[in-house]
């Protein structure tokens, strides 16, 4: 068995969808020769937190160490949940964080956690280090581990780094400097994972100096266990059409055009409308809520707040098909949702609201999505009464079971742990 030290700023308890990808590589690591110890953050103050997720990693060979930091997450911790800002507010305290913090607003946890590894380190034999980004600050200090301890480092890329189509340079050296540090960490990496194709075009655009074989894509998934195991905790009422949405709706990601959409065929087609729902498992901001009651939807919309990955898997199999959006902005076409793998896990039918990029490429495989572009509200009308109308029909596909498998866990993390093994030359 070796040992990997897997650092991750995002592990459960804390929730949403960040956590996932680290937390079910963790999980498969170790019936692929690999025992993981995590070095993670003491949970803070955050959106929402799971604890049921840890369940994963009962009875496994799983080491977690929690490393406090003086980042505001840190800092607020006896506040537990906090309440989600208004996306206007949101983008305006980035702006602010970004003129101070020049990677992003998690270094001084990354400092402390370079200290505590480097402990661990000096104490105990790691065979490889392993991390996954978001945040970036602590790829420049993993990178600092590889060489102290000469140890190979692997890199996981979530999203872009340089470009992210949340980042905001005040200036023209803020910039220039995330640039550098990415260069340095990308140098001194033994190799590269990243979640979908534009992600490695963009990496191999930005650093000429990297090969094909260099990066390697693997991409989000599912985890079959979470679906042949659940308990279906919710039902939802027979005889209607259920339509459902997973997950948050920030910057280019809104329900505005769906709902008006919708909002059409309440006008159009009353009687039709009259046997759907719309359901919302996961944060609403006020700002949504707003528009769903201004559009005079409160009546086919259920709320059903944020949900324990369980349930909220279980609201996705009960469902009669899947909706969500991802809109055009910065490299958008980067963006890999981990709720579309989740989508494709259920083989419900999915509506997918998308601009061209890597999910429209990798959904156009599944065979059960009908994909508009995500600010046409007549297609996006058309598409939602055409799955009614096979609904009504009991005709609604269903996803292609060889494709779903491509994106099994257990299968992505034997691929990972592959990569491990050729980092050792074993």
């Amino acid at each position: 068995m070796f040992n990997v030290l897997v650092l991750a700023y995002y592990f459960p308890p804390l929730g949403l969808s960040g956590v996932q990808r680290t937390l079910k590589f963790v999980k498969y690591l170790p019936v692929n020769g690999w025992k993981p110890t995590v070095v993670t953050c003491e949970p803070g103050a955050y959106y929402a937190f799971d604890e049921t997720l840890l369940d994963d990693l009962k009875e496994k060979d799983v080491e977690i160490h929690r490393v406090k930091g003086k980042e505001i997450n840190s800092r607020m911790r006896k506040k537990g949940v906090v309440e989600m800002p208004p996306e206007f507010i949101r983008k305006t305290l980035k702006f602010i964080s970004s003129i101070f913090y020049v990677t992003d607003n998690k270094k001084s946890w990354s400092v402390q956690a370079y200290q505590y590894c480097r402990k661990m380190m000096s104490e105990y034999k790691y065979d490889l280090i392993f991390i996954s980004g978001p945040p970036f600050s602590m790829f420049e200090y993993a990178a600092l581990l590889k060489t102290e301890f000469d140890v190979p480092l692997i890199i996981d890329y979530r999203d872009l780094w340089l470009g992210n189509h949340f980042a905001i340079y005040p200036t023209p050296l803020h910039k220039s400097l995330n640039r550098k540090k990415e260069y340095e960490v990308l140098k001194s990496a033994d190799k590269i994972i990243v979640t979908n194709r534009k992600i490695k075009e963009r990496l191999m655009e930005y650093y000429q100096f990297l090969k094909f074989p260099d990066v390697t894509i693997l991409p989000h998934g599912y985890d079959p266990e979470d679906f042949n195991n659940n308990p279906q905790n919710i039902t939802l009422e027979k005889g209607y059409f259920h339509l459902t949405y997973s997950g948050i709706f920030y910057e280019h990601i809104t329900p505005k055009y769906f709902l008006e959409a919708f909002r059409m065929i309440a006008d159009e087609k009353p009687e039709a409308a009259k046997k759907m729902k719309l359901h919302f498992a996961g944060i609403l901001r006020k700002e949504n809520r707003k528009l769903i009651t201004r559009l005079g939807l409160s009546e086919y919309v259920v709320e059903h707040g944020y949900l324990n990955h369980t349930d909220a898997v279980g609201i996705l199999k009960s469902s009669s098909a899947l909706w969500f959006m991802v809109g055009e902005g910065k490299n958008s076409d980067t963006i890999s949702s981990g709720k579309m793998f989740e989508y494709i896990g259920s083989g419900k039918p999915i509506l997918a609201c998308l601009a061209d990029g890597a999910l429209k490429s990798t959904l156009q495989e599944y065979n059960a999505a009908v994909i508009v572009p995500p600010a046409d509200v007549l297609a996006i009308k058309n598409a939602i009464l055409s799955l009614y109308a096979d609904f009504q029909k009991s005709s609604l596909s269903e996803g292609s079971t060889e494709f779903r498998d491509k994106f099994r866990r257990d299968y992505l993390t034997d691929i990972l742990a592959k990569e491990f093994n050729a980092a050792l030359r074993v």
